[in-house]
Protein backbone atom coordinates (compact mmCIF):
# COMPACT_ATOMS: atom_id res chain seq x y z
CA UNK A 1 0.00 0.00 0.00
CA UNK A 2 1.34 3.39 -1.02
CA UNK A 3 0.32 6.87 0.08
CA UNK A 4 0.68 9.54 -2.58
CA UNK A 5 0.37 13.28 -2.07
CA UNK A 6 -0.47 15.28 -5.18
CA UNK A 7 0.06 18.97 -5.82
CA UNK A 8 -2.57 21.43 -7.02
CA UNK A 9 -4.80 19.61 -9.51
CA UNK A 10 -6.85 22.68 -10.43
CA UNK A 11 -9.39 20.79 -12.53
CA UNK A 12 -6.79 19.14 -14.74
CA UNK A 13 -8.38 15.69 -14.59
CA UNK A 14 -6.63 14.26 -17.65
CA UNK A 15 -3.22 15.10 -16.28
CA UNK A 16 -4.08 13.66 -12.88
CA UNK A 17 -5.20 10.33 -14.34
CA UNK A 18 -2.08 9.99 -16.48
CA UNK A 19 0.14 10.78 -13.50
CA UNK A 20 -1.65 8.24 -11.30
CA UNK A 21 -1.44 5.63 -14.05
CA UNK A 22 2.30 6.23 -14.34
CA UNK A 23 2.84 5.13 -10.74
CA UNK A 24 0.31 2.31 -10.86
CA UNK A 25 -2.09 3.91 -8.39
CA UNK A 26 -4.84 1.55 -7.25
CA UNK A 27 -7.80 2.88 -5.29
CA UNK A 28 -8.21 -0.58 -3.76
CA UNK A 29 -4.87 -0.58 -2.02
CA UNK A 30 -3.36 2.92 -2.22
CA UNK A 31 -4.20 6.27 -0.67
CA UNK A 32 -4.25 9.61 -2.48
CA UNK A 33 -4.04 12.90 -0.58
CA UNK A 34 -4.32 16.31 -2.25
CA UNK A 35 -2.88 19.60 -1.02
CA UNK A 36 -6.01 21.52 -2.04
CA UNK A 37 -7.18 23.51 -5.04
CA UNK A 38 -8.85 20.50 -6.59
CA UNK A 39 -10.53 22.86 -9.02
CA UNK A 40 -10.06 26.41 -10.29
CA UNK A 41 -8.87 27.64 -13.71
CA UNK A 42 -8.53 24.17 -15.23
CA UNK A 43 -10.95 22.84 -17.87
CA UNK A 44 -12.22 19.67 -16.16
CA UNK A 45 -13.74 20.71 -12.84
CA UNK A 46 -16.72 18.35 -13.00
CA UNK A 47 -14.66 15.35 -14.11
CA UNK A 48 -12.08 16.02 -11.39
CA UNK A 49 -14.61 16.21 -8.58
CA UNK A 50 -16.55 13.20 -9.88
CA UNK A 51 -13.39 11.10 -9.95
CA UNK A 52 -12.04 12.16 -6.55
CA UNK A 53 -15.44 11.65 -4.95
CA UNK A 54 -15.62 8.16 -6.47
CA UNK A 55 -12.37 7.17 -4.70
CA UNK A 56 -14.20 7.12 -1.37
CA UNK A 57 -11.96 6.42 1.61
CA UNK A 58 -8.94 6.09 -0.69
CA UNK A 59 -8.89 9.87 -1.12
CA UNK A 60 -8.41 12.74 1.29
CA UNK A 61 -7.69 16.41 0.82
CA UNK A 62 -7.24 19.70 2.58
CA UNK A 63 -9.16 22.68 1.28
CA UNK A 64 -7.41 25.29 -0.82
CA UNK A 65 -8.48 28.85 -1.58
CA UNK A 66 -10.12 27.79 -4.86
CA UNK A 67 -12.10 25.08 -3.07
CA UNK A 68 -13.38 27.57 -0.51
CA UNK A 69 -14.18 29.95 -3.35
CA UNK A 70 -16.33 27.26 -4.96
CA UNK A 71 -18.29 26.92 -1.71
CA UNK A 72 -18.81 30.69 -1.67
CA UNK A 73 -19.96 30.75 -5.30
CA UNK A 74 -22.41 27.93 -4.68
CA UNK A 75 -23.75 29.85 -1.68
CA UNK A 76 -24.28 33.02 -3.71
CA UNK A 77 -21.65 34.93 -1.74
CA UNK A 78 -19.36 35.35 -4.75
CA UNK A 79 -19.98 35.23 -8.49
CA UNK A 80 -18.09 32.83 -10.71
CA UNK A 81 -15.70 34.39 -13.20
CA UNK A 82 -15.11 32.96 -16.68
CA UNK A 83 -11.57 31.89 -15.79
CA UNK A 84 -12.89 29.85 -12.84
CA UNK A 85 -14.33 27.43 -15.45
CA UNK A 86 -16.89 26.03 -13.04
CA UNK A 87 -20.07 26.12 -15.16
CA UNK A 88 -20.45 22.37 -15.73
CA UNK A 89 -19.72 21.59 -12.09
CA UNK A 90 -22.12 24.21 -10.74
CA UNK A 91 -24.95 23.00 -12.99
CA UNK A 92 -24.37 19.31 -12.27
CA UNK A 93 -27.33 17.40 -10.86
CA UNK A 94 -24.99 16.25 -8.09
CA UNK A 95 -23.55 19.63 -7.12
CA UNK A 96 -25.18 19.63 -3.66
CA UNK A 97 -23.64 16.23 -2.92
CA UNK A 98 -20.20 17.45 -3.96
CA UNK A 99 -20.49 20.68 -1.99
CA UNK A 100 -21.47 18.85 1.19
CA UNK A 101 -18.57 16.46 0.62
CA UNK A 102 -16.09 19.30 0.18
CA UNK A 103 -17.16 21.35 3.15
CA UNK A 104 -16.41 18.40 5.42
CA UNK A 105 -12.76 18.48 4.40
CA UNK A 106 -10.24 20.14 6.76
CA UNK A 107 -7.67 22.86 6.22
CA UNK A 108 -4.92 20.72 7.74
CA UNK A 109 -4.11 17.01 7.86
CA UNK A 110 -1.53 14.95 9.72
CA UNK A 111 -1.04 11.70 7.77
CA UNK A 112 1.99 10.80 9.89
CA UNK A 113 3.07 12.03 13.30
CA UNK A 114 5.87 14.17 11.84
CA UNK A 115 4.04 15.51 8.77
CA UNK A 116 1.55 18.33 8.30
CA UNK A 117 -0.34 18.95 5.06
CA UNK A 118 -2.00 22.28 4.36
CA UNK A 119 -2.64 24.19 1.17
CA UNK A 120 -0.39 27.19 1.86
CA UNK A 121 1.97 26.06 4.62
CA UNK A 122 2.55 26.64 8.33
CA UNK A 123 2.43 30.14 9.82
CA UNK A 124 5.90 30.69 11.39
CA UNK A 125 4.48 31.30 14.88
CA UNK A 126 2.47 28.05 14.98
CA UNK A 127 3.28 24.46 15.82
CA UNK A 128 1.78 21.55 13.89
CA UNK A 129 -0.48 20.88 16.87
CA UNK A 130 -1.75 24.46 16.79
CA UNK A 131 -2.37 24.38 13.03
CA UNK A 132 -4.47 21.25 13.41
CA UNK A 133 -6.43 22.80 16.26
CA UNK A 134 -7.10 25.97 14.28
CA UNK A 135 -8.12 23.87 11.28
CA UNK A 136 -10.64 22.14 13.52
CA UNK A 137 -12.09 25.52 14.47
CA UNK A 138 -12.84 26.22 10.82
CA UNK A 139 -14.16 22.70 10.22
CA UNK A 140 -16.65 23.17 13.04
CA UNK A 141 -18.02 26.18 11.21
CA UNK A 142 -17.98 24.64 7.73
CA UNK A 143 -19.86 21.56 8.92
CA UNK A 144 -22.35 23.49 11.04
CA UNK A 145 -25.83 24.68 10.12
CA UNK A 146 -24.61 28.25 9.56
CA UNK A 147 -21.70 27.32 7.30
CA UNK A 148 -22.75 29.75 4.59
CA UNK A 149 -22.77 32.63 7.08
CA UNK A 150 -19.18 31.74 7.90
CA UNK A 151 -18.22 31.97 4.22
CA UNK A 152 -19.67 35.47 4.04
CA UNK A 153 -17.08 36.76 6.53
CA UNK A 154 -14.18 34.72 5.17
CA UNK A 155 -12.94 37.24 2.59
CA UNK A 156 -10.45 39.99 3.42
CA UNK A 157 -6.77 40.48 4.24
CA UNK A 158 -7.05 41.65 7.84
CA UNK A 159 -5.77 40.94 10.38
CA UNK A 160 -2.29 40.16 9.06
CA UNK A 161 -0.70 39.19 12.39
CA UNK A 162 -1.81 36.34 14.65
CA UNK A 163 -2.86 36.99 18.23
CA UNK A 164 -4.18 34.23 20.48
CA UNK A 165 -6.77 36.71 21.72
CA UNK A 166 -8.37 37.13 18.29
CA UNK A 167 -12.03 36.15 18.26
CA UNK A 168 -14.95 35.85 15.86
CA UNK A 169 -14.57 36.79 12.21
CA UNK A 170 -11.05 38.18 12.62
CA UNK A 171 -9.78 34.94 14.14
CA UNK A 172 -11.44 32.74 11.54
CA UNK A 173 -10.29 34.92 8.65
CA UNK A 174 -6.67 34.84 9.79
CA UNK A 175 -6.72 31.06 10.14
CA UNK A 176 -8.18 30.62 6.66
CA UNK A 177 -5.70 33.07 5.14
CA UNK A 178 -2.68 31.51 6.86
CA UNK A 179 -3.60 27.98 5.83
CA UNK A 180 -4.84 28.67 2.28
CA UNK A 181 -3.38 31.97 0.98
CA UNK A 182 -0.03 32.59 2.69
CA UNK A 183 3.20 32.92 0.73
CA UNK A 184 5.36 35.73 2.07
CA UNK A 185 5.57 37.35 5.49
CA UNK A 186 6.89 40.77 6.39
CA UNK A 187 8.67 41.64 9.63
CA UNK A 188 8.73 37.96 10.65
CA UNK A 189 5.01 37.44 11.27
CA UNK A 190 2.84 39.76 9.12
CA UNK A 191 1.13 38.07 6.18
CA UNK A 192 1.56 39.64 2.74
CA UNK A 193 -0.91 38.77 -0.02
CA UNK A 194 0.30 41.08 -2.78
CA UNK A 195 3.43 39.25 -3.92
CA UNK A 196 3.08 35.90 -5.71
CA UNK A 197 6.47 35.69 -7.42
CA UNK A 198 9.38 33.39 -6.81
CA UNK A 199 11.36 34.47 -3.72
CA UNK A 200 14.29 35.67 -5.82
CA UNK A 201 12.03 38.17 -7.57
CA UNK A 202 10.34 39.50 -4.44
CA UNK A 203 10.93 42.70 -2.54
CA UNK A 204 13.81 42.11 -0.09
CA UNK A 205 11.61 43.06 2.86
CA UNK A 206 9.47 39.97 2.18
CA UNK A 207 10.43 36.49 3.36
CA UNK A 208 8.88 33.16 2.35
CA UNK A 209 7.04 31.71 5.35
CA UNK A 210 9.28 28.63 5.28
CA UNK A 211 12.46 30.73 5.49
CA UNK A 212 11.40 32.26 8.81
CA UNK A 213 12.75 30.45 11.85
CA UNK A 214 9.95 28.55 13.58
CA UNK A 215 10.96 27.41 17.04
CA UNK A 216 7.75 25.38 17.33
CA UNK A 217 8.58 23.18 14.33
CA UNK A 218 10.67 20.25 15.53
CA UNK A 219 13.71 19.16 13.55
CA UNK A 220 12.18 15.96 12.14
CA UNK A 221 8.82 17.51 11.27
CA UNK A 222 7.88 18.47 7.71
CA UNK A 223 5.21 20.61 6.11
CA UNK A 224 3.83 19.58 2.71
CA UNK A 225 1.97 22.28 0.81
CA UNK A 226 0.89 23.58 -2.59
CA UNK A 227 -0.50 26.98 -3.63
CA UNK A 228 2.78 28.57 -4.79
CA UNK A 229 3.43 27.60 -8.40
CA UNK A 230 6.27 30.10 -8.75
CA UNK A 231 8.39 27.97 -6.42
CA UNK A 232 8.32 25.18 -9.01
CA UNK A 233 8.61 22.66 -6.20
CA UNK A 234 11.75 24.10 -4.64
CA UNK A 235 12.09 25.60 -1.14
CA UNK A 236 15.78 24.89 -0.44
CA UNK A 237 14.80 23.54 2.96
CA UNK A 238 14.22 19.95 4.05
CA UNK A 239 11.25 20.78 6.26
CA UNK A 240 9.06 22.47 3.65
CA UNK A 241 7.98 20.37 0.67
CA UNK A 242 6.31 22.30 -2.17
CA UNK A 243 4.15 20.29 -4.56
CA UNK A 244 2.47 22.96 -6.69
CA UNK A 245 4.48 22.85 -9.90
CA UNK A 246 2.06 24.78 -12.10
CA UNK A 247 0.45 22.15 -14.31
CA UNK A 248 -2.53 24.40 -15.04
CA UNK A 249 -0.05 27.02 -16.29
CA UNK A 250 1.58 24.56 -18.70
CA UNK A 251 4.32 23.24 -16.44
CA UNK A 252 3.96 19.90 -14.61
CA UNK A 253 1.88 18.00 -12.06
CA UNK A 254 3.78 16.45 -9.17
CA UNK A 255 3.09 13.49 -6.91
CA UNK A 256 5.07 12.55 -3.78
CA UNK A 257 5.31 8.94 -2.64
CA UNK A 258 5.21 9.39 1.12
CA UNK A 259 6.92 6.08 1.90
CA UNK A 260 9.91 6.58 -0.39
CA UNK A 261 9.99 10.41 -0.59
CA UNK A 262 10.33 10.04 -4.36
CA UNK A 263 8.59 12.63 -6.53
CA UNK A 264 6.88 11.70 -9.77
CA UNK A 265 5.84 14.33 -12.31
CA UNK A 266 4.12 14.58 -15.64
CA UNK A 267 4.62 17.53 -17.97
CA UNK A 268 1.65 19.39 -19.36
CA UNK A 269 2.82 18.87 -22.95
CA UNK A 270 2.87 15.09 -22.36
CA UNK A 271 -0.90 15.13 -21.78
CA UNK A 272 -1.88 17.06 -24.89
Amino acid sequence: MATYIVGDIQACFSGLVKLLDSVGFSARQDKLIAVGDLIGRGPEALETIEYLYSLGDSFETVLGNHDLHLLAIYSGIRKAKPNDKLDLLLTSNHIEKYINWLRKKPLALQPKVDILITHAGLYPQWSIKQALAYSNEISEQLTGENWQSFLSIMYGNLPTVWDDKLTGAKRSRFIVNALTRMRFVKDVNSLNFDCKTAPKDANPNLTPWFAVSNEKLKSLQKVIFGHWAALNGSTHTRQAIALDTGFVWGNKLTLLDLSTNIRHSIKYKETQ
